[in-house]
């Protein structure tokens, strides 16, 4: 009886290091932190006629916890907003990265950094991880959302270091079903209060009876103010109305 090809990747070592082809030309650590990715909770984010969105399922459901330290989008600056899937932990350290970053562009240049300007140091990082011997891959997938000079923007930076502009995407657990529904009901011309009514009816569809709004955090930014604005829980609830 033949073995399996993943047995037989592991028994001949091609899994131990990132550093290390298969013969079919797979990093197998970096395909591994891809999978753990997808095991991360979900976010949607959408760019609009007035602006970008993120929305996010924090999926902490422990009463011990305190609700507001258990956040899935993160400030990078007041224009610009991140959502991660994935290993927390590390998402932290990228995360505080791009803090730094756009802290420091704002005190060399006194403007504000262009949200692309971020995605791509930070996929930077992520890039160098993948053949580093010694070091594993960041098992985190980034979406980054920010407005530059009035025109919203959404990116997305995948383990590898690869990242892409988007007009809405998903990351984290469900992401091709999510994908799926978000390319049959995005339009270009929706506006953020339309665009989160229908990221909440797609979530509805996927988690099912899991659904509520309690679990979910958005943030948004509009082109008119360019200035992060948060909603949680219940206070979601203008935007289905």
């Amino acid at each position: 009886m033949d073995m399996p090809i993943d047995m037989q990747h592991q028994a001949m070592g091609y899994d131990r290091t990132a550093t290390m082809f298969s013969p079919e030309g797979h990093l197998l650590q970096v395909e591994y932190a891809e999978k753990t990715v997808r095991l991360g909770s979900s976010s949607i984010g959408m760019v609009c006629s007035d602006g970008v969105f993120i929305i996010a399922d924090k999926r902490v459901e422990d009463k011990l916890v305190v609700q507001k330290s258990a956040n899935k989008i993160y400030e990078i600056d007041s224009h610009i907003v991140s959502s991660v899937a994935g290993i927390i932990s590390d998402a932290r350290v990228l995360i505080e990265k791009a803090q730094v970053l756009a802290q420091q562009h704002r005190i060399t240049y006194d403007s504000p950094i262009e949200p692309e300007l971020i995605i791509k140091d930070i996929s930077n990082i992520k890039q160098q991880f993948t053949h580093y011997g010694g070091a594993r891959p960041f098992a985190v997938s980034m979406m980054l959302a920010g407005i530059n000079d009035k025109t919203p923007q959404l990116f997305t930076s995948d383990v590898t270091g690869s990242y892409f502009s988007y007009y809405a995407n998903a990351i984290g657990e469900d992401d091709n079903k999510i994908k799926e529904a978000l390319r049959e009901k995005y339009k270009q011309d929706l506006t953020i209060k339309k665009g989160v009514k229908i990221a909440l009816e797609i979530f509805e569809e996927v988690q099912g009876k899991k659904f509520g709004l309690n679990r979910f955090e958005l943030s948004y930014i509009s082109i008119d103010e360019v200035k992060l604005k948060k909603f949680d829980g219940d206070s979601i609830k203008e935007f289905i109305k």
